[in-house]
This record gives C-alpha cells, sequence and structure tokens, in this order.
C-alpha cells in the first residue's frame, strides 16, 4: 500500500491535484496541465520516488495514471 500511496503523492504534487481525481482516466489527452514539461518531471519524480530508471520506451508510454502503473510493475514495483 505504501508504493501507491507513493505513487500518488508524486502525481499530487507533479499536477498539483487531490486524490479525488486519480484515476483510470487521469492521462495527458484529457489533462491540460499534462505537457512535455509535466511529462519530464513527472518521469524523474517518478525515478527518484522508486529509485528506478526507466528506459525510453517507457518514458514515451508514462502517458496516464493508470499506464505508470503498468510500467513500474515491469520494473517489480506493485502498486496496489
Amino acid at each position: 500500500m505504501e508504493n501507491l500511496e507513493n505513487y500518488k503523492t508524486v502525481f499530487k504534487d507533479v499536477f498539483e491535484v487531490e486524490d479525488e481525481v486519480l484515476n483510470d482516466s487521469f492521462s495527458s489527452t484529457n489533462v491540460d496541465s499534462w505537457d512535455s514539461i509535466t511529462q519530464l518531471h513527472l518521469v524523474t519524480s517518478i525515478e527518484d520516488m522508486f529509485d528506478v530508471i526507466l528506459d525510453t520506451e517507457d518514458i514515451l508510454g508514462f502517458k496516464s495514471f493508470e499506464n505508470g502503473k503498468i510500467i513500474l510493475k515491469k520494473y517489480d514495483i506493485v502498486l496496489e
């Protein structure tokens, strides 16, 4: 559970949002503030929080709250 809370904390800090908006539909296609700069901030914050280095494909694919969970699972980080 701690990993999920840490994951949410990164999103809340980067996007300046509350828990209530973080769901499967929170993505780059429907969040106005999700641009290339925010994407970079999000990825570096995730890497720092979980002490991982995402590969290029994963960085480019990290376009939603839900997809991020799937990507982190590849790095043995379970967000449940």
